[in-house]
């Protein structure tokens, strides 16, 4: 296990076309080239013998190692303390101007001296294809190529004319390639990677710097667009930048994170391939991106969407798919790498992903909220856009009342799940709001009646008396983390007593020390073995749950308290084991948008509260907490919208709960 970073200790650097991952150790373990979705150039993250690496890092015993990224910037800076001196590498992959998709790709590693003298040993062993594609080697004095049947990675040398600073280039038996770089104090020298090129030639330390210098103006100008001035700013605008390195630019997609395989469970099977685009997840980053003031990314999103949405699915499932490529097709095929190990031995490997073609009803309120949301900010969908969603709308009116695989993925069969049924009724209130607001042809009739059915049916049958709770779906007793967005999207009010005894039954089943898992897998069987971590997406969502409920002391809390789960760098992956150790796919796109909303939500429910808190005596203040802010929003999702009807409040009792009075609950379905 210890040839395996752990999965926290790393930092993410990219194109907007593709990315990388860098260890602490200055280990570059995980890189796949064209694009995000590509067969890997760089796997050791999933098999340390096989797969693949680019490690530069000093010969001397390394007392510590420090990671950062240059501020503003996703340029990252791996810093090494040795008795010897103090050195750096700088690591970062130049934007290009243009969107327009390249199979060209630069990867540059600066490496410095600051401090002394050091050395610094440079392993290069490139494994295409995941492995599977074989490969030779040429060396030159420019540096290296690595050519195989379909893949090719030029290695260009760093260095001044003359330059002896660097030591013979070697390879080894399997056409890998070894050197050792001494610097002193001052210098600067390292190594360029190209993918596709076919010729290594010498790059001049001015143009790498020059390199440097425009890929720091390139996000420093792409940050200046953020508006937030609130509580959080550089938790945020990390997380915002995370977001902008996982963005595809030729076609505006998200990918849900840009590695395969990294497990739920170390040593277990919950092993997916993220590296596309949901149409839940892309939806999210509308809310957060125009939260943050980033139109131009929105809107980007707006147009992908409108691009996939189709008449039918040819199986007859719909207008949409769950995910995409980064391309916006289709085809995820699912297999399984047998010949890697796996992270820490985490095995299968898979890359595509097999619930690509799942019913997930969800979605279709998750796409439509964003497109209100977008409308809202001054984002129009337009005449073609309009008409798609109403062809959205109209095939769910027809499709609705069914089972579905739900938004967690499961692998046990369909069932009618609550969230599927929340977020249909989501689609329904937006498009008749989006109707009636344009004075668009539509429906709106047979929407507010389909809209209306939903509502009832949930209340009915989405309710348990039993539990005091709204439930997982219709069969079951089990509560989902999924349903803390109930009073987000305007289906219930924050204060209603129904949902104040969700979030107790949640509070007592899915919280623990403030982390939140998605749900009960021994109680509500998924189809796969074994469990998992805590989901980090959902405990942001339970800090915007809490606050809109009035519980403000505690969510602030939770989410302090979530900070500190982050890595070095403040990165998230999918979840968090109980040791606190981050598992799951890293960097996850969910988690950070979830993080933006919730401080969002959290500094404006803070902003709200604290002048009246410091108005009164604290005589006057029950429990030295302030008084409930006045009810806001109009229904929509994301960080300008409350629920429908919701109060904004701070509660007396932060941690306390109510009950549900006996007779206000409607009868069990």
């Amino acid at each position: 296990m210890a040839d395996y970073p752990l999965i926290a200790d790393h930092g993410l650097i990219g194109d907007l076309q593709t990315a990388a991952l860098v260890a602490t150790d200055g280990t570059i373990d995980w890189f796949c080239s064209p694009r995000f979705d590509s067969p890997s150039v760089f796997g050791a993250l999933l098999d340390h013998g096989r797969g693949g690496h680019l490690r530069v890092h000093p010969t001397a015993e390394v007392v510590t190692s420090k990671q950062l990224y240059f501020p503003d910037t996703a340029i990252l800076v791996t810093r090494f303390m040795t008795e010897e001196g103090v050195g750096e590498v700088v690591d970062f992959m130049p934007v290009s101007s243009s969107v327009v998709p390249s199979g060209r790709h630069r990867l540059v590693r600066m490496v410095r001296c600051v401090r002394g003298r050091m050395t610094f040993a440079i392993e290069l062993a490139p494994r295409f294809d995941y492995g599977r594609e074989d490969h030779e080697t040429r060396v030159s004095e420019g540096g290296a190529v690595f050519r195989g049947p379909r893949t090719s990675l030029a290695a260009h040398l760093v260095r001044e004319p003359g330059d002896e600073q660097l030591a013979e280039v070697r390879t080894d038996e399997e056409g890998d390639v070894n050197a050792h770089l001494t610097l002193t104090a001052g210098m600067m020298r390292g190594v360029v990677l190209e993918t596709g090129a076919t010729e290594a030639h010498e790059v001049r330390p001015a143009e790498v710097r020059r390199l440097f210098d425009e890929t720091v103006h390139f996000w420093e100008s792409w940050l200046a667009q953020s508006t937030y001035l609130g509580r959080w700013r550089e938790t945020l605008h990390r997380s915002a930048i995370t977001l902008k390195l996982m963005t595809y630019a030729p076609t505006g997609g998200l990918v849900a994170a840009p590695t395969a395989g990294l497990p739920e469970q170390v040593g277990g099977e919950r092993n997916w391939d993220y590296r596309y685009t949901w149409i839940r997840d892309a939806s999210f980053s509308v809310y957060s991106l125009l939260g943050l003031g980033f139109r131009e990314e929105a809107a980007g999103f707006a147009r992908w969407l409108r691009d996939r949405v189709q008449d039918q699915r040819a199986d007859g499932e719909g207008p949409l798919r769950i995910m995409y490529r980064v391309d916006g097709s289709s085809d995820l095929s699912e297999e399984v790498l047998e010949h890697w190990e796996g992270y820490r031995r985490s095995s299968p490997v898979r890359i595509g992903n097999g619930a690509a073609d799942q019913l997930q009803l969800d979605i279709y309120g998750e796409a439509i909220d964003s497109v209100y949301f977008a409308d809202r900010h001054g984002i129009e969908a337009g005449h073609i856009g309009w008409l798609k969603v109403v062809d959205v709308l109209n095939w769910l009116a027809d499709n609705w009342d069914q089972p579905e695989e739900g938004i967690w993925e499961t692998r046990g069969g369909r069932e009618d799940f609550t969230y599927g049924r929340l977020m249909s009724w989501v689609a329904f209130d937006r498009g008749i709001k989006l109707a009636t607001r344009l004075g668009r042809p539509a429906p709106v009739d047979r929407w507010r009646h389909e809209r209306d059915a939903v509502y009832n049916q949930i209340m009915r049958r989405g309710w348990s008396r039993e539990r005091q709770a709204f439930v997982q779906h219709y069969r079951t007793q089990v509560l989902d983390a999924s349903l803390l967005r109930m009073s987000n999207v305007g289906f219930v009010s924050p204060t209603d007593p129904m949902w104040d005894a969700t979030l107790k039954a949640m509070d007592g089943e899915l919280v623990t020390d403030s982390l939140v898992y998605r749900y009960d897998p021994e109680a509500s069987p998924d189809g796969l073995r074994g469990s998992e971590g805590t989901f980090s997406l959902c405990t942001f969502t339970y800090v915007d749950a809490l606050a809109r409920a009035g519980h403000v002391t505690q969510a602030r809390l939770t989410f302090e308290k979530m900070l500190t789960y982050a890595n070095h760098l403040g990165l998230y992956s999918e979840e968090i084991a109980l040791t606190g150790e981050q598992i799951g796919n890293f960097p996850q796109a969910f988690t950070h948008l979830a993080l933006i909303d919730a401080a969002l939500r959290l500094n404006t429910i803070l902003d709200q509260t604290r002048p009246a808190l410091r108005a009164q005596p604290l005589s006057t203040i029950p429990g030295q907490q302030p008084a409930p802010a006045a009810a806001t929003g109009d229904g929509a999702t994301g960080p300008a919208g409350g629920g429908a009807g919701a109060a904004d409040t701070a509660d007396a009792t932060p941690a306390g709960w109510s009950t549900v009075p006996p007779g206000d609950v409607p009868p069990a379905g």
